[in-house]
């Protein structure tokens, strides 16, 4: 696997001192409401895990799977929802925690998909990394962890092809291992 790494984008260490940071943040936005955090499998199950832990409220969680990249390493443009939540959202504050925001696609429709047919009281999102370079569809994340630029990441539970999930940090993957 390291050898498929061009090079560290972020340290293990620098991962774990924003997500402390981000949980801080959504602790005191979130102080003295009914949060429910909403995992988008699988890319940000690590993510989601050490940010849970990070915030110091009351929250449950659920999760979501959805498809729209299959093996490749950009978009098809077409959602698939795999897994629906399973908790009645409706009247609460749901908090949407993704590992990338890049297309829009994916998140566009989550997030309409949620309000409309689940009526939260309040939705945001929380987004590990954000490349507004990519941006096809107008989504803008509450929570940022860093705005990256347009390189494709592995690592921390970002994948290619289900590889690289496993790594301690993101790295940059070398363009030869996915052209």
């Amino acid at each position: 696997m390291e050898q498929d790494i061009q090079s560290v984008l972020y340290s293990e260490a620098q991962l774990r001192e924003r997500v402390q940071e981000l949980g801080r943040q959504i602790t005191e936005d979130y102080r003295d409401r009914d949060l429910i955090l909403v995992c988008v499998l699988k890319g940000s199950c690590v993510f989601m895990a050490d940010l849970m832990r990070a915030i110091r409220v009351n929250a449950a969680i659920d999760f979501m799977c959805v498809s729209s990249y299959g093996a490749g390493t950009s978009t098809r443009g077409a959602v698939q929802l795999i897994k629906d939540l399973g908790t009645d959202v409706a009247g609460k504050d749901v908090l949407l925690v993704e590992d990338i925001l890049d297309s829009g696609v994916t998140l566009s429709f989550l997030r309409d998909h949620i309000i409309r047919s689940r009526g939260p009281a309040s939705f945001g999102i929380c987004t590990l990394f954000d490349k507004p370079e990519r941006r096809r569809v107008d989504v803008q994340p509450d929570y940022v962890g860093f705005v990256i630029p347009d390189a494709f990441i592995v690592g921390y539970g970002l994948d290619y092809a289900e590889r690289y999930r496993n790594l301690p940090y993101v790295g940059i993957l070398k363009p030869e291992v996915y052209s």
